[in-house]
């Protein structure tokens, strides 16, 4: 197969951090056959576009408008890839900032390889990141890659489903032949078709090498949400995570970051982040009993209130 990529970026009113995505992605040593921004509103791109000019500067951009009521994070990526003619496509967040010209090269690298149906890249925390959060990222994007399959179910359990879209790549044979991403979900589209393919024999790769800079630092308001339409999508697909539940990763990151809070002396930070532990415990455990919960209060609870109409 050739070298041939195209980037699949969602966008939904873009600022000024996004035209260096933009830029890193095009000065990568594999440059992108076409970069496509399916963007949410046209009218918050309409200014963004004006004034940055990015339509106008590079001639493999191209921009598709869906509608807040229509956005769906498993729809709106498949409607991107269909835009696409490439034999790979990379899906990728307005706010993943490529660390280096190397990331499409070192993806495909492993992409390339025999059976491989998705890599995925290593999430970096951003320079001003909280501690939390650099510590919560160098836990679950660690400095070594690894291939995943069916085998790796009993010692990675949920982990072997990882595979974020924030900066995964894929094949398009087999993204067609799987029948690409779910077109009606909440959450985690990525971890659904991850399930699929691995089930169905093939592997997906983690590749250390390939980094861009992503981080956030939720609110224990904003984690209970998260982990609300969290708790929604796996409730939805029990045929996928009822054998590999998320408490036992979870624990184990609860455990390890005790522990580091408390070998690094970082004890005030302890409360804070058990308070936080504690909403992303009961927005998932809410998430999965949502089929018992009131209309009204799931829509106070999910952050995503359009997929509810």
């Amino acid at each position: 197969m050739e070298k041939k990529i195209d980037v699949i970026i969602p966008i939904y009113k873009p600022n000024k951090d996004f035209i260096d995505v933009i830029e890193k992605l095009q000065n990568q040593t594999v440059k992108p056959n076409k970069i496509i921004l399916m963007n949410t509103e046209e009218e918050f791109a309409r200014k963004f576009l004006e004034a940055s000019q990015i339509l106008i500067k590079y001639d493999n951009v191209e921009i598709y408008h869906v509608s807040e009521t229509e956005f769906d994070h498993g729809k709106t990526r498949d409607m991107g890839v269909q835009y696409s003619n490439a034999p790979y496509f990379l899906c990728m967040t307005q706010d993943a900032i490529p660390a280096d010209e190397f990331l499409i090269e070192e993806l495909l690298k492993v992409l390339e390889q025999e059976g491989i149906s998705s890599v995925y890249g290593q999430q970096l925390a951003r320079k001003n990141a909280h501690l939390l959060e650099n510590f919560t990222r160098k836990f679950n994007y660690p400095n070594e890659s690894r291939i995943k399959s069916k085998e790796d179910l009993q010692e990675l359990g949920i982990k072997t489903y990882f595979c974020s879209n924030v900066c995964a790549a894929y094949k398009r044979d087999i993204y067609d032949s799987m029948g690409g991403f779910i077109k009606k979900t909440i959450f985690n589209e990525d971890m659904i078709y991850a399930a699929a393919v691995i089930h169905a024999g093939y592997k997906i790769g983690y590749v250390a090498k390939a980094q861009v800079i992503h981080s956030h630092y939720y609110t224990g308001k904003q984690q209970f949400h998260r982990n609300f339409d969290l708790g929604v999508s796996q409730a939805d697909h029990p045929h996928i995570f009822e054998n590999v539940p998320s408490e036992k990763e979870g624990g184990k990151l609860v455990s390890n970051t005790l522990k580091f809070l408390v070998e690094e002396k970082h004890l005030g930070l302890i409360f804070p982040f058990v308070y936080q532990c504690g909403c992303k415990y009961l927005g998932y455990r809410m998430g999965k009993a949502y089929k018992k919960i009131p209309m009204w209060l799931i829509k106070k609870c999910s952050m995503n209130r359009n997929y509810w109409k």
